[in-house]
C-alpha cells in the first residue's frame, strides 16, 4: 500500500512538473507572439535646402529592426567604453577617438545603404568598422596592436578597413576628395552603388571639402556628404568656429537637409531619401547630422574644459539615441525589460571576450612590418631605415 501511494504521489508530481513547465512555455510563447511585430512612429522634421520635399516623417519599424539597431548600438557603446578603460591601463596607446553618444548616425546610415555601397570617414571610425563588417575581436586587436587586428595591428585607432570601407583617415578633410573619387569610380563602372563620404564640423571649413563639391557637382556624382556636426571641433563650439553653423547649406548648389542625428529613425530615413537621390542620378547630396559626443576630442582631452558637466548629462539624459530606441519599443510593446536585459548580457560578454584576446594575442613581428604595401604582387625588397637594412614586402 505504501509503495502504491508513492507510486501516485509520484506521478501526480510529475504531472504538476510537466504541466508547470508546458504552462511556462506557453506563458513564454504567448508573450513573444504578443510583442508587436511593427509599429509608426512620428518622427523630426529635416530642414531642407534647394529641396521641393524631404525624407517622410512617419516612419515603420519592425520589431526585427528595433532589436538588431539596439544590439549593434549597444556594441558600439560597450566597445567605446572598453577601449577607454585599455586606454586609461595604456594598454592602449597613441591616438584614440571614441564615438559613444553619436552610434545613431552610424547605425541609421548603414541600415538605408547596402553593403555593397561605400563609405570613407575621419579618424573617429571604430563604428563604421563594425558597421561596415568588422568584427569587435578585430577591432580591439587592432586598437592594442596585435597580429589580429583588421589592419594586422599597423594601422591602430585611426587606420582600419575592410571590403567597401576606405578608412579611417587621420588627415582633416582629407577623406573628402577621395569619397569623391570612389564615387567616380561607380559612375563610370555604372553599377548603380554610391559612397557616403563623413566629415566632422572641424573638417567642415578645409578648402579641399568645397573644391570636391565643385567637382562632385559639376560631374553629378553619387556621393552623399554627411557632415556629423558634434558641435565641437577639437575644443572649439561650432559658433567659435564657423560664419555660419547651417552645415547642410555649405553646398551652395548641392541640395542639403539638416537631420536630428541622435534618432536613429531620423537618420535611417534621411539617408534614405539621399540615397534615392543619388540612385536617381540626381548627383550628390549634403546631409548635416546633429549629434553629440560624450567623451573628448581624444582620448586625451578631458572634455570639460569648453563644456559643463552639465550640458554633457543634459544630452545624456533627454537625447541618447539608445534610450530613445529602448523607450519607443518598450513603451509600444516592441520588446520587454528581460528581452534587452538579455541582449546587454551577451554585448558585454562580447566585449570581454573581444578584449581578453585584444590583449593576448602576439604583436606583428618586425618581418610583416612592410607587407601588404601592394595588392597582388610578387614579393619586393624595402629599404629599411639605413641603406644595409632591408625588409620584404608580401601582397
Amino acid at each position: 500500500m505504501y509503495s502504491n501511494d508513492r507510486c501516485t504521489w509520484s506521478f501526480i508530481n510529475l504531472l504538476h512538473t510537466c504541466f508547470s513547465q508546458g504552462a511556462a512555455v506557453i506563458m513564454s510563447a504567448r508573450t513573444y507572439a504578443d510583442f508587436t511585430t511593427q509599429a509608426t512612429f512620428e518622427i523630426k522634421k529635416c530642414d531642407v535646402f534647394k529641396l521641393d520635399e524631404g525624407p517622410a516623417t512617419q516612419v515603420v519599424l519592425t520589431r526585427d529592426e528595433g532589436l538588431q539597431y539596439y544590439r549593434t548600438m549597444q556594441t558600439m557603446r560597450r566597445m567605446e567604453l572598453k577601449a577607454d578603460q585599455l586606454y586609461k591601463q595604456k594598454i592602449i596607446r597613441g591616438f584614440c577617438h571614441l564615438y559613444d553618444g553619436q552610434e545613431a548616425c552610424a547605425v541609421g546610415i548603414e541600415a538605408s545603404i547596402n553593403l555593397s555601397d561605400h563609405l570613407i570617414t575621419a579618424y573617429r571610425a571604430h563604428g563604421y568598422t563594425y558597421t561596415r563588417g568588422g568584427t569587435v575581436k578585430e577591432i580591439m586587436a587592432e586598437l592594442t596592436g596585435r597580429r589580429g587586428g583588421i589592419a594586422k595591428g599597423k594601422g591602430g585607432s585611426m587606420h582600419m578597413y575592410c571590403k567597401h570601407f576606405y578608412g579611417g583617415n587621420g588627415i582633416v578633410g582629407a577623406q573628402v576628395p577621395l569619397g569623391a573619387g570612389v564615387a567616380l569610380a561607380c559612375k563610370y563602372q555604372g553599377n548603380n552603388e554610391l559612397c557616403v563620404c563623413l566629415y566632422g564640423d572641424g573638417a567642415a571649413n578645409q578648402g579641399q571639402i568645397f573644391e570636391t563639391y565643385n567637382m562632385a557637382a559639376l560631374w553629378k556624382l553619387p556621393v552623399i556628404f554627411i557632415c556629423e556636426n558634434n558641435r565641437y571641433g577639437m575644443g572649439t563650439s561650432v559658433e567659435r568656429a564657423a560664419a555660419s553653423t547651417d552645415y547642410f547649406k555649405r553646398g551652395e548648389f548641392i541640395p542639403g537637409l539638416r537631420v536630428d542625428g541622435m534618432d536613429v529613425l531620423c537618420v535611417r530615413e534621411a539617408t534614405r531619401f539621399a540615397a534615392d537621390h543619388c540612385r536617381s542620378g540626381k548627383g550628390p547630396i549634403l546631409m548635416e547630422l546633429q549629434t553629440y559626443r560624450y567623451h573628448g576630442h581624444s582620448m586625451s582631452d578631458p572634455g570639460v574644459s569648453y563644456r559643463t558637466r552639465e550640458e554633457i548629462q543634459e544630452v545624456r539624459s533627454k537625447s541618447d539615441p539608445i534610450s530613445m530606441l529602448k523607450d519607443r519599443m518598450l513603451s509600444n510593446n516592441m520588446a520587454s525589460v528581460e528581452e534587452l536585459k538579455e541582449i546587454d548580457v551577451e554585448v558585454r560578454k562580447e566585449i570581454e571576450d573581444a578584449a581578453q584576446f585584444a590583449t593576448t594575442d602576439p604583436e606583428p613581428p618586425l618581418e610583416e612590418l612592410c607587407n601588404h604595401i601592394f595588392c597582388d604582387m610578387p614579393s619586393l625588397e624595402v629599404r629599411g631605415t639605413n641603406p644595409w637594412a632591408k625588409l620584404k614586402s608580401v601582397s
